[in-house]
C-alpha cells in the first residue's frame, strides 16, 4: 500500500487482538489485488449508553487503480470479529470484481430479442420468427425451452437469443412471452 493501513477505533479500548485481526486481513486484501493505494478501517461501538445488545460497526474504505470510487462497506454485528470478518469479506468480493474486470473476465449476457413466430414447420421441426426489428431467424424444436415446440402458433409471442450460425442468423432459447403482463 502506498499509503499505511489506518484504523480508527471509537467509544470502546483499543485491543492489540482486534489491530492485529484487522491487519491480517488487509494484508489477504493486497494478495487479491496488490496494487491497493489506501486502506482505512473504522470500528465503533454503537448503543454505548444500552446495558444490553451492543453492536459495533465496521466501515472498510479501500482504494485501488481503475477505480474512481471508494470501495466501502459497513457491517454491523454482537461480535466485533465478526463484524470485521463481513465488512472485510465484503470488500475483497468487491475487490475480485474489480480485477476480474480489470483482466476482462466479466460474463456479458446476451440480448433478448423479441418477435413472434411467423411460420413453423411442425413435420419438420423447424420455424421461422420476425423480430421486432423486421429481422427474421431460424429456430429449430431443439431450440424451444418453454413450452414444448408443438404448443407454438403463428403469431405466438416470443423472445429469444440472437445466435450466428454457419446458415446465418437462428434463433436459440426461444421462449412464450407473455405479453400481458409484460414479463419474459
Amino acid at each position: 500500500m502506498q499509503v499505511p493501513l489506518q484504523i480508527t477505533i471509537r467509544d470502546m479500548e483499543h485491543s492489540d487482538a482486534i489491530n492485529g485481526n484487522i491487519r491480517q486481513r488487509a494484508e489477504r486484501l493486497e494478495r487479491l489485488h496488490p496494487r491497493i493505494t489506501s486502506c482505512r478501517v473504522a470500528i465503533e461501538k454503537l448503543n454505548k449508553h444500552s446495558t444490553q445488545g451492543q453492536q459495533f460497526q465496521v466501515r472498510v474504505d479501500v482504494r485501488a487503480p481503475g477505480r474512481s470510487e471508494i470501495i466501502s462497506t459497513r457491517h454491523h454485528h454482537e461480535d466485533v470479529y465478526v463484524a470485521i470478518r463481513d465488512a472485510f469479506d465484503a470488500v475483497g468480493r468487491r475487490l475480485e470484481d474489480t480485477v476480474r474486470e480489470q483482466r476482462g473476465k466479466v460474463k456479458h449476457h446476451e440480448i433478448t430479442q423479441h418477435g413472434k413466430v411467423a411460420r413453423i414447420f411442425a413435420d419438420e421441426g423447424y420455424g421461422f420468427i420476425e423480430a421486432d426489428d423486421g429481422g427474421e431467424f431460424y429456430f429449430s424444436r431443439e431450440n424451444v425451452a418453454h413450452p414444448s415446440f408443438d404448443e407454438l402458433d403463428i403469431g405466438t409471442p416470443v423472445h429469444f437469443l440472437r445466435e450466428m450460425a454457419v446458415e446465418g442468423s437462428r434463433a436459440k432459447r426461444v421462449t412464450v412471452s407473455d405479453m400481458t403482463n409484460n414479463t419474459l
